[in-house]
């Protein structure tokens, strides 16, 4: 079997004092997949600091990360990034974004990303499916993932199928032609990883909010089926 190149596209890094924890998101994304894909080949590429693949051709499937940054924060790189997320959709490769990266290919393809009127999402989230489609296998019209979000994409790009929404989210999950997903939640995200993020922000986020959000990581959480559904949608 040939390996599959994947592309990390890194918009972000783990704060040095929580790296204990499952280090940086170059080891939590493979910890994911590794045992649903084990044929995938990541490759690092620290965009946030400049450093992109020479072109869409460099790998068979990019995945893009989370990040403390807004997509309409106006930065040389997440301009740059938004070019690059145009090539990866015009070159017919696979592209699978994860927070930030949902909200990128969201405003990427003409959608619209603002701040949520709600404020942020944290904790375990419960999905709702939208539409059923033939890479949801195993399937479930419900499912739990962790969320870490204030952002979110307010508009939809045009030809994108709203796959997913959560209480708080109503564009939680969409997809742009057969190749480009987004996903607003963090399966990447161990649930001690995602407390120990809420504690730090508790002051941003809200004490309330973050109780709530740390009392609700006793409900199971879905990773692994998605990591399977993130598998067939790229194959």
């Amino acid at each position: 079997m040939s390996a599959v190149k994947v592309g990390l596209l890194e918009c972000d890094h783990v704060r040095d004092e929580l790296r204990h924890i499952a280090g940086d998101y170059c080891e939590m994304f493979p910890a994911l997949f590794s045992t649903v894909t084990p044929d995938w080949d990541f490759q690092f590429y620290d965009v946030c600091n400049g450093q992109f693949p020479a072109s869409a051709d460099a790998c068979d499937i990019y995945i893009c990360t989370g990040s403390k940054n807004s997509v309409y924060d106006q930065e040389d790189w997440i301009e740059q990034l938004k070019e690059f997320v145009i090539s990866v959709y015009r070159s017919g490769k696979t592209f699978i974004g994860v927070c930030f990266g949902h909200q990128m290919l969201g405003e990427a393809l003409g959608g619209k990303v603002e701040r949520s009127p709600l404020g942020w999402c944290v904790g375990v989230h419960r999905f709702q499916l939208a539409v059923r489609e033939s890479w949801m296998e195993p399937f479930t019209d419900v499912f739990n993932l962790l969320m870490m979000c204030q952002d979110q994409v307010v508009q939809l790009p045009p030809n994108a199928t709203l796959l997913a929404e959560t209480p708080d989210c109503p564009h939680a999950m969409f997809r742009v032609g057969d190749r480009m997903l987004g996903i607003q939640a963090h399966p990447e995200f161990p649930k001690e990883y995602d407390k120990a993020l809420m504690q730090l922000r508790a002051e941003r986020i809200g004490e309330k909010k973050v109780e709530l959000g740390i009392a609700s990581l006793e409900l199971p959480t879905q990773e692994i089926m998605f990591a399977h559904w993130i598998k067939k949608f790229s194959s």
